[in-house]
């Protein structure tokens, strides 16, 4: 009697452990789960913010000018960003309008804007790549001690002794698993930390701020309409 009565209580004690690591674990699922939607919107706006860096490439004109425009800019080859310059530009993005009493002083305002503006979407990806990385870096501090709280391999041994139709009416195993799925700890139970490189958002490049390229941009700007004169004014039309 007094046998049956310290086996159940301990089953009872348990249950209530596993009860309590399926409870943490879908929360901290639930975390893993934000991370990879935001980092989903992370390359979404890359994509936006490259579309400006293709925007700046189309009015170079020649590869050559390409050339040195990316030595003004020390995007690193390859990469992301690299690959957003050699992209054909299409105009899914808002015009930039600009006056001058001059074509050359048109074009020179042109690519200056141009330059400007990707700076500023750069700045602002930059901070929801931070912010990404930064959340990234928080869910695996709780993945660890989400993991360090519960001995794993007993709650594993205590699941696998139950038979499927007790899995089944406890809810041990919520939506997550599947009575056959315990035969494999990494696959179920165990949560892996986030490996941030996994999730596929490039890194911002440290571009120049506006006021320290100016000079060298309007210095290409004068380059590249003295020499594609006549094409320059076939991109401002």
């Amino acid at each position: 009697m007094e046998d049956d009565l310290i086996s159940s209580l301990t089953r009872q004690v348990k249950e209530e452990v596993i009860e309590n690591y399926l409870t943490e674990r879908r929360i901290v699922g639930l975390q893993i789960e934000d991370i990879e939607a935001q980092a989903e919107e992370a390359r979404f706006q890359a994509l936006k913010t490259g579309r400006r860096l293709s925007r700046l490439a189309y009015l170079m004109v020649q590869p050559e000018m390409l050339k040195k425009l990316l030595d003004l800019l020390n995007i690193s080859s390859p990469s992301f960003w690299n690959d957003c310059l050699e992209k054909k530009f299409s105009r899914g993005i808002r015009l930039i309008r600009v006056r001058a009493l001059t074509d050359k002083g048109k074009f020179r305002k042109l690519l200056l804007e141009a330059y400007n503006r990707l700076y500023r979407w750069m700045e602002n990806y930059r901070k929801v790549y931070e912010e990404l990385n930064a959340e990234c870096r928080a869910v695996n501090m709780n993945i660890d001690k989400f993991q360090k709280n519960f001995d794993l391999l007993t709650i594993l041994n205590f699941l696998k002794s139950l038979d499927p139709t007790a899995l089944e009416r406890k809810h041990y195993l919520g939506e997550n698993f599947t009575a056959e799925e315990l035969s494999s700890v990494d696959r179920t139970l165990y949560l892996h930390p986030i490996r941030f490189e996994n999730l596929e958002v490039p890194a911002p490049p440290a571009l120049p701020e506006p006021e320290a390229i100016e000079s060298a941009l309007s210095d290409l700007a004068n380059e590249i309409y003295r020499r594609y004169q006549d094409q320059i004014k076939g991109i401002m039309l």
